[in-house]
Protein backbone atom coordinates (compact mmCIF):
# COMPACT_ATOMS: atom_id res chain seq x y z
CA UNK A 1 0.00 0.00 0.00
CA UNK A 2 1.29 3.26 -1.05
CA UNK A 3 0.47 6.64 0.74
CA UNK A 4 1.98 10.06 1.93
CA UNK A 5 2.90 9.86 5.08
CA UNK A 6 4.64 12.89 7.59
CA UNK A 7 7.20 12.51 10.41
CA UNK A 8 6.94 14.63 13.27
CA UNK A 9 9.42 14.60 15.64
CA UNK A 10 9.69 10.84 15.67
CA UNK A 11 6.09 10.18 14.58
CA UNK A 12 4.89 9.05 11.84
CA UNK A 13 1.48 10.66 10.91
CA UNK A 14 -0.56 10.21 7.07
CA UNK A 15 0.47 13.68 5.68
CA UNK A 16 -3.09 14.74 4.96
CA UNK A 17 -3.65 14.91 8.84
CA UNK A 18 0.39 16.18 9.96
CA UNK A 19 -0.15 19.16 12.07
CA UNK A 20 2.51 21.97 13.61
CA UNK A 21 1.66 24.11 15.84
CA UNK A 22 0.59 28.09 14.95
CA UNK A 23 3.53 29.47 16.64
CA UNK A 24 6.20 27.35 14.95
CA UNK A 25 8.78 29.99 14.42
CA UNK A 26 9.07 28.64 10.69
CA UNK A 27 5.09 29.59 10.24
CA UNK A 28 5.62 32.98 11.44
CA UNK A 29 8.90 34.54 10.92
CA UNK A 30 10.54 32.22 8.15
CA UNK A 31 13.00 30.71 11.28
CA UNK A 32 13.96 27.25 9.96
CA UNK A 33 16.15 25.47 7.32
CA UNK A 34 15.06 22.53 4.81
CA UNK A 35 16.57 20.27 2.34
CA UNK A 36 14.76 18.45 -0.80
CA UNK A 37 16.32 14.87 -1.24
CA UNK A 38 15.65 12.95 -4.14
CA UNK A 39 15.33 8.95 -3.64
CA UNK A 40 15.72 6.35 -6.29
CA UNK A 41 14.48 2.81 -5.88
CA UNK A 42 13.81 3.92 -2.24
CA UNK A 43 17.55 5.06 -1.64
CA UNK A 44 18.59 8.35 -0.46
CA UNK A 45 21.05 10.40 -3.49
CA UNK A 46 23.90 11.87 -2.01
CA UNK A 47 22.17 12.01 1.27
CA UNK A 48 25.39 12.76 3.11
CA UNK A 49 25.87 15.54 0.83
CA UNK A 50 22.44 16.90 1.79
CA UNK A 51 23.02 16.52 5.70
CA UNK A 52 26.03 18.74 5.55
CA UNK A 53 24.54 21.28 3.99
CA UNK A 54 21.47 21.30 6.41
CA UNK A 55 24.08 21.19 8.96
CA UNK A 56 26.16 24.10 7.59
CA UNK A 57 22.52 26.17 7.05
CA UNK A 58 21.46 25.89 10.79
CA UNK A 59 24.97 26.55 12.21
CA UNK A 60 24.46 29.86 9.65
CA UNK A 61 21.22 30.71 11.68
CA UNK A 62 22.52 29.41 14.85
CA UNK A 63 19.97 26.80 15.07
CA UNK A 64 21.40 23.33 16.54
CA UNK A 65 19.89 20.28 15.05
CA UNK A 66 17.50 18.09 17.07
CA UNK A 67 18.85 14.53 15.90
CA UNK A 68 22.01 12.88 15.44
CA UNK A 69 22.56 11.93 11.65
CA UNK A 70 22.11 8.35 11.98
CA UNK A 71 18.78 9.03 13.43
CA UNK A 72 17.72 11.18 10.40
CA UNK A 73 19.05 8.98 8.37
CA UNK A 74 17.31 6.31 9.84
CA UNK A 75 14.26 7.58 10.19
CA UNK A 76 14.33 8.93 6.59
CA UNK A 77 14.68 5.43 5.33
CA UNK A 78 11.88 4.22 7.47
CA UNK A 79 9.13 7.16 6.26
CA UNK A 80 10.45 6.15 2.57
CA UNK A 81 9.63 2.59 3.15
CA UNK A 82 6.42 2.91 5.22
CA UNK A 83 5.11 5.11 1.95
CA UNK A 84 5.51 2.67 -0.10
CA UNK A 85 6.79 4.72 -3.24
CA UNK A 86 10.18 3.47 -4.85
CA UNK A 87 10.85 6.92 -6.63
CA UNK A 88 10.08 10.29 -5.13
CA UNK A 89 11.71 13.07 -2.60
CA UNK A 90 12.38 13.46 0.71
CA UNK A 91 11.39 16.82 1.92
CA UNK A 92 13.21 17.80 5.52
CA UNK A 93 12.77 20.93 7.57
CA UNK A 94 14.09 22.32 11.47
CA UNK A 95 12.99 25.44 12.96
CA UNK A 96 13.86 26.61 16.16
CA UNK A 97 10.57 25.21 17.41
CA UNK A 98 7.49 26.98 19.01
CA UNK A 99 7.07 30.25 20.90
CA UNK A 100 5.22 33.48 21.42
CA UNK A 101 6.04 35.55 18.52
CA UNK A 102 9.19 37.89 18.85
CA UNK A 103 12.11 38.71 16.61
CA UNK A 104 14.18 37.75 19.74
CA UNK A 105 15.46 33.88 19.45
CA UNK A 106 12.93 32.66 22.53
CA UNK A 107 15.30 31.93 25.65
CA UNK A 108 13.60 28.43 26.01
CA UNK A 109 12.93 26.45 23.08
CA UNK A 110 13.08 23.39 21.65
CA UNK A 111 14.19 22.60 17.69
CA UNK A 112 11.32 20.71 15.91
CA UNK A 113 11.87 18.78 12.55
CA UNK A 114 9.13 17.67 10.16
CA UNK A 115 9.93 15.15 7.28
CA UNK A 116 7.43 14.08 4.31
CA UNK A 117 8.06 12.01 1.21
CA UNK A 118 6.48 12.40 -2.01
CA UNK A 119 6.18 10.21 -4.66
CA UNK A 120 8.00 10.95 -8.51
CA UNK A 121 8.20 9.19 -11.27
CA UNK A 122 11.06 6.85 -12.59
CA UNK A 123 14.06 8.61 -14.47
CA UNK A 124 13.09 10.06 -17.54
CA UNK A 125 14.53 8.39 -20.46
CA UNK A 126 17.55 10.62 -21.78
CA UNK A 127 15.98 10.94 -25.42
CA UNK A 128 13.22 11.89 -24.09
CA UNK A 129 14.06 15.21 -21.56
CA UNK A 130 12.56 18.04 -22.85
CA UNK A 131 15.10 21.21 -23.26
CA UNK A 132 14.19 24.25 -21.60
CA UNK A 133 13.24 27.73 -22.54
CA UNK A 134 14.48 30.14 -19.88
CA UNK A 135 13.51 33.74 -19.12
CA UNK A 136 16.38 36.70 -17.68
CA UNK A 137 15.00 38.33 -14.08
CA UNK A 138 16.44 41.06 -11.72
CA UNK A 139 17.89 38.78 -8.54
CA UNK A 140 15.70 40.90 -5.47
CA UNK A 141 16.64 38.15 -3.05
CA UNK A 142 18.87 38.83 0.25
CA UNK A 143 22.54 38.49 0.28
CA UNK A 144 22.68 35.53 2.30
CA UNK A 145 21.50 32.53 -0.51
CA UNK A 146 23.99 30.62 0.51
CA UNK A 147 21.96 29.50 3.40
CA UNK A 148 18.96 27.34 2.63
CA UNK A 149 16.04 28.68 4.74
CA UNK A 150 12.45 28.54 4.21
CA UNK A 151 12.71 32.30 2.65
CA UNK A 152 11.46 32.14 -0.47
CA UNK A 153 9.26 34.61 -1.43
CA UNK A 154 11.57 36.28 -3.96
CA UNK A 155 12.21 33.13 -5.40
CA UNK A 156 8.22 32.18 -5.93
CA UNK A 157 7.40 35.74 -7.43
CA UNK A 158 10.34 35.17 -10.07
CA UNK A 159 9.47 31.62 -10.93
CA UNK A 160 5.58 32.72 -11.54
CA UNK A 161 6.76 35.60 -13.80
CA UNK A 162 8.23 32.65 -15.45
CA UNK A 163 5.33 30.55 -15.60
CA UNK A 164 3.37 33.22 -16.83
CA UNK A 165 5.84 33.98 -19.56
CA UNK A 166 5.93 30.28 -20.86
CA UNK A 167 9.09 29.65 -18.91
CA UNK A 168 10.22 26.98 -17.16
CA UNK A 169 12.40 28.59 -15.02
CA UNK A 170 13.87 32.19 -14.33
CA UNK A 171 17.53 32.34 -14.34
CA UNK A 172 18.31 35.69 -12.00
CA UNK A 173 21.00 38.29 -12.46
CA UNK A 174 22.59 41.30 -10.17
CA UNK A 175 22.18 45.00 -10.66
CA UNK A 176 25.56 44.98 -12.37
CA UNK A 177 23.98 42.71 -14.85
CA UNK A 178 25.90 39.18 -13.43
CA UNK A 179 23.99 35.99 -13.43
CA UNK A 180 23.80 34.20 -10.39
CA UNK A 181 21.33 31.33 -10.71
CA UNK A 182 17.82 29.98 -10.79
CA UNK A 183 15.25 30.36 -8.78
CA UNK A 184 15.17 26.94 -7.98
CA UNK A 185 18.24 25.66 -9.97
CA UNK A 186 21.88 26.14 -10.39
CA UNK A 187 22.78 27.61 -13.89
CA UNK A 188 26.06 26.56 -16.47
CA UNK A 189 26.57 27.70 -19.86
CA UNK A 190 29.61 27.03 -22.17
CA UNK A 191 31.26 30.02 -23.80
CA UNK A 192 34.64 29.75 -26.12
CA UNK A 193 34.60 25.89 -25.36
CA UNK A 194 34.60 26.95 -21.22
CA UNK A 195 31.95 25.90 -18.96
CA UNK A 196 30.91 28.98 -16.74
CA UNK A 197 29.31 28.93 -13.57
CA UNK A 198 28.99 31.44 -11.06
CA UNK A 199 31.30 30.72 -7.82
CA UNK A 200 30.05 29.72 -4.59
CA UNK A 201 29.40 32.69 -2.75
CA UNK A 202 26.55 34.57 -0.61
CA UNK A 203 24.82 34.75 -3.84
CA UNK A 204 23.94 31.50 -4.78
CA UNK A 205 22.95 28.28 -2.96
CA UNK A 206 25.73 25.46 -3.24
CA UNK A 207 23.63 22.61 -5.25
CA UNK A 208 24.24 19.57 -4.17
CA UNK A 209 23.70 18.44 -8.40
CA UNK A 210 25.58 21.46 -8.95
CA UNK A 211 28.92 19.65 -7.09
CA UNK A 212 28.09 16.82 -8.90
CA UNK A 213 29.01 18.63 -12.30
CA UNK A 214 31.71 20.05 -11.52
CA UNK A 215 33.31 16.78 -10.22
CA UNK A 216 32.24 15.15 -13.57
CA UNK A 217 34.02 18.52 -15.28
CA UNK A 218 37.39 17.54 -13.10
CA UNK A 219 37.20 13.68 -14.21
CA UNK A 220 36.26 14.18 -17.51
CA UNK A 221 38.78 17.15 -18.22
CA UNK A 222 36.67 19.51 -19.38
CA UNK A 223 37.70 23.23 -19.11
CA UNK A 224 35.56 24.70 -17.04
CA UNK A 225 35.33 28.32 -14.72
CA UNK A 226 33.88 29.13 -11.34
CA UNK A 227 33.46 32.55 -13.03
CA UNK A 228 30.47 35.04 -12.74
CA UNK A 229 29.40 35.60 -16.24
CA UNK A 230 27.39 38.55 -17.30
CA UNK A 231 24.04 39.08 -19.66
CA UNK A 232 26.16 40.49 -22.29
CA UNK A 233 28.51 37.33 -21.96
CA UNK A 234 25.37 35.04 -22.18
CA UNK A 235 24.50 35.60 -25.28
CA UNK A 236 27.77 33.89 -27.18
CA UNK A 237 26.55 30.54 -24.97
CA UNK A 238 26.38 27.44 -27.39
CA UNK A 239 25.11 25.55 -24.60
CA UNK A 240 23.08 26.29 -21.58
CA UNK A 241 22.03 23.87 -18.49
CA UNK A 242 20.56 24.18 -15.29
CA UNK A 243 20.73 21.78 -12.30
CA UNK A 244 19.03 20.68 -8.96
CA UNK A 245 17.53 18.00 -6.70
CA UNK A 246 14.16 17.67 -8.79
CA UNK A 247 15.82 18.56 -12.74
CA UNK A 248 19.10 16.77 -12.31
CA UNK A 249 20.46 18.10 -15.61
CA UNK A 250 18.55 20.34 -17.64
CA UNK A 251 19.51 21.71 -21.14
CA UNK A 252 17.74 24.85 -22.67
CA UNK A 253 16.78 25.43 -25.76
CA UNK A 254 16.45 29.42 -25.16
CA UNK A 255 16.64 31.74 -23.16
CA UNK A 256 14.62 35.39 -23.92
CA UNK A 257 14.81 35.79 -27.42
CA UNK A 258 18.33 33.77 -27.69
CA UNK A 259 18.18 30.49 -29.89
CA UNK A 260 21.02 28.14 -28.72
CA UNK A 261 22.69 26.23 -31.62
CA UNK A 262 21.41 22.62 -32.82
CA UNK A 263 21.92 20.16 -31.17
CA UNK A 264 20.01 20.10 -27.67
CA UNK A 265 21.49 18.98 -25.48
CA UNK A 266 25.03 20.04 -26.65
CA UNK A 267 27.95 17.70 -26.38
CA UNK A 268 29.07 18.72 -23.00
CA UNK A 269 25.57 18.83 -21.70
CA UNK A 270 25.32 15.10 -22.74
CA UNK A 271 28.35 14.03 -21.15
CA UNK A 272 26.84 15.35 -17.89
CA UNK A 273 23.24 14.25 -18.32
CA UNK A 274 25.01 10.75 -18.81
CA UNK A 275 27.32 10.80 -16.34
CA UNK A 276 25.16 12.15 -13.80
CA UNK A 277 22.85 8.89 -14.56
CA UNK A 278 26.26 7.10 -14.09
CA UNK A 279 26.27 8.69 -10.23
CA UNK A 280 22.53 7.53 -9.53
CA UNK A 281 23.20 4.28 -10.62
CA UNK A 282 26.03 3.94 -8.25
CA UNK A 283 24.85 6.07 -5.11
CA UNK A 284 23.50 3.33 -3.12
CA UNK A 285 27.02 2.39 -1.66
CA UNK A 286 26.28 5.90 0.16
CA UNK A 287 29.96 6.71 -0.09
CA UNK A 288 29.85 9.84 -1.60
CA UNK A 289 32.73 11.08 0.22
Amino acid sequence: MMQNLAWIDGTVVELSSAKVSLEDRAYLLGDGVYEVIRYYDRCLFYIDAHLDRLQNSARAIRLMLPYRRAEMIAAADDLIAKSGYDNGYLYLQVTRGSAKRDHLFPEESTPSMIMYVREMPPLTPLEQVKPLHLITLPDERWLNCHIKTVNLLPNLLARQKAFESGAAEAILYRPDGVVTEGTRSNFFAVIDRVVRTHPATNLILPGISRQIVLDILVEKKISYQEEALTLEELQKATEVWVTSTNMEVNPARSIDSLILPAPVPGPVCLIMMKEFRSRIAASCNRNEH
